[in-house]
């Protein structure tokens, strides 16, 4: 039988509920294993688990509650050791790392923002700013437009849309990057216009809140997604354990 890690802690560890289970078919019980100044959050993973969407879940479950009772290292989805004493060796060996990782996040949470364009909102804005765009559309709703007329309208909606996107993305980074202690963005992908995580102490969490809730208020062409707070998956690092692989 293999050993989860779900998260390396403080000792003493966290006080967990009794009937927490994490990953698997069933769902095995979630526990510690300590070694010296530090604690790792585990549970059994028959050899061969192949993950699942439910797995993840169950993950995120557990990585929450241990973030709500004190600092939390959270591991990567599908991280495994042989056995416990594997998980030992690991937490002796990078002893010094650990705690390092953890000291950075005391009293501290993440906290990730979206931002998405409504498409509706920005166009509105392009016609309103551009007379040229308000020209070309024209044109091409009452005579249907010449094809260099609808070439030049798109490329100049593409080019205010991305200009949009950028000036949107910086200007809400700059209003709740001073509430954090470190910020990271994130890959926003293509339908999106920002992704943001936060590393925020507890005295500015209610402060980001507020700026967030005045983000949305000023920019109406802007949905704003907030989630948090949550485990500081943005801001730790691991270093390579014995044996620690991808459950499959």
């Amino acid at each position: 039988m293999t050993t989860y890690v779900y998260a390396v802690t403080p000792a003493p560890p966290p006080e967990l509920p009794k009937d927490v289970v994490g990953v698997g078919d069933p769902p095995r019980a979630v526990r510690v294993v300590r070694e010296g100044e530090l604690a790792a959050v585990v549970s059994e993973c028959p050899p061969g688990t192949r993950p699942r969407r439910r797995d993840l879940f169950a993950h995120q479950r557990v990585l929450t509650m241990v973030a709500a009772a004190g600092p939390v290292l959270p591991l990567r989805f599908g991280s495994v050791c042989p056995d416990d004493d594997a998980v030992r060796d690991t937490l002796a060996e990078h002893a010094a790392f650990f705690r390092d990782q953890l000291e950075s996040v005391v009293g501290r949470a993440e906290y990730n923002v979206k931002a998405i364009h409504r498409e509706e909102v920005v166009l509105r804005t392009l016609l309103a700013e551009d007379a040229r765009i308000r020209e070309l559309n024209q044109a091409t709703r009452v005579r249907g437009g010449a094809h260099r007329d609808r070439l030049e309208l798109g490329q100049l909606l593409a080019e205010g849309v991305y200009r949009r996107r950028e000036q949107d993305a910086r200007a809400v980074t700059e209003a709740l990057g001073p509430y954090a202690e470190r910020v990271h963005r994130g890959v926003a992908g293509a339908d999106r216009v920002l992704n943001l995580s936060l590393l925020v102490g507890r005295e500015e969490a209610a402060g980001l809140l507020a700026a967030i809730e005045a983000q949305r208020e000023d920019n109406p062409q802007l949905e704003l997604r907030v989630t948090g707070p949550l485990p500081p998956y943005s801001f730790v690092r691991t270093p390579p354990a014995h044996e620690t692989e991808a459950a499959r």
